[in-house]
């Protein structure tokens, strides 16, 4: 993820609709660009523009005030307790995570954090955890289990410490600045693939029943709740149903971890995209005999971590997301950065729509 590579027609995937509901037209494997982070806005229109991650028009450093309206962090697989060549020190990495958010040139308001906290659920893991995120700037994180979270004791730790004023098994909504944020949990049923499960799925159902068309949606769960890889269990088998109740929403943005790389697709409302992970990457789709760790040379390793760094665009009810690595490879940057516009026109012409 880290050796620069130009987006052609073999890095799209054209195939049938499949089981979850999502066309796989403009489905892109892969877009970590070389380790620079990449802006882009999917407008009320349609129509995708990009950025290079640096080049932001907001003010200067720490304003209080998003000149965006809504402005928010998300942060994935942490993994704490995890110590093997992959990434011997993920309290170093995570460390490093939030004092990237901290020197954000615009302060975000909050922090959703996607799953897979601990590695074992160990209590230590999450104090670990705990005591780093305290110096984040942002004092508000909004949280989803992953199934590291949850397979060793069906979550209760979680449960305990971050389920208290939610639903069921941990699923909540919530409005903020005129968006309406749902944290799904899908790995309690996991069978292979992820799982909502019906009694998630009937309170999901009824929580939009009283939500304006025109609200903006954020969904955020760990495992993808779109198919990218059913081999590996990526992609969540009844999210088909759960997009059946968001079809009158203009504007759907999906936010997910588990894979520990980005990847994104536009799929007519809907926009999908999955976060880099704090603590170690994971294979490419179909590139290795299975999912899990993967060890890169240890001057590569904080060029495949990071976050996700999101803004809600008011006036045309659309989100941007830069994707920022922890450490910039900075070869592939400058190349990308000598043409920025023709990085532009890549990506008008390969984030499809419908």
């Amino acid at each position: 993820m880290s050796s620069k590579r130009r987006i052609d027609d073999h890095d799209i995937l054209h195939e049938p609709r499949s089981s979850d509901g999502v066309d796989r037209r403009g489905f892109l494997k892969c877009m970590a660009w070389a380790g620079t982070g990449v802006v882009w806005t999917i407008a009320a229109g349609g129509i995708p523009e990009s950025s290079l991650f640096g080049q932001s028009k907001h003010a200067g450093k720490h304003d209080k005030k998003s000149a965006s309206g809504l402005h928010f962090v998300q942060i994935s697989d942490s993994h704490m307790g995890f110590s093997k060549p992959a990434n011997t020190d993920v309290a170093a990495t995570l460390q490093a995570t939030v004092d990237k958010i901290n020197g954000l040139s615009e302060e975000p308001e909050f922090i959703i954090h996607t799953g897979d906290l601990t590695h074992q659920s160990k209590p230590g893991e999450f104090d670990n955890m705990d005591q780093i995120l305290k110096s984040a700037h942002p004092k508000q994180i909004f949280y989803v289990p992953g199934e590291h979270d949850t397979s060793v004791d069906d979550g209760k730790q979680y449960l305990e410490r971050y389920g208290k004023e939610t639903k069921g098994r941990g699923w909540y909504s919530m409005n903020h600045k005129g968006v309406h944020f749902i944290g799904l949990v899908n790995v309690m049923q996991l069978e292979g693939m992820g799982q909502l499960g019906d009694e998630q799925l009937a309170w999901l159902r009824d929580d939009l029943k009283a939500v304006s068309a025109s609200t903006p949606i954020v969904l955020f769960a760990h495992i993808p709740l779109w198919t990218i890889y059913p081999d590996w269990g990526w992609g969540t088998k009844d999210s088909e149903q759960a997009f059946s109740y968001l079809k009158r929403f203009g504007s759907v943005t999906v936010l997910n971890g588990h894979i520990h790389q980005v990847m994104q697709k536009v799929e007519g409302n809907a926009t999908f995209h999955t976060a880099m992970s704090t603590a170690f990457p994971q294979p490419a789709p179909g590139t290795a005999p299975g999912p899990g760790p993967m060890k890169v040379p240890a001057e590569k390793l904080r060029t495949v971590l990071g976050l996700a760094d999101v803004h809600y665009v008011e006036k045309n009810h659309s989100l941007a997301i830069v994707d920022s690595p922890l450490v910039t490879a900075a070869g592939a940057s400058a190349s990308l950065l000598s043409e920025p516009s023709s990085l532009a026109r890549l990506l008008r012409r390969n984030l499809q729509v419908g």
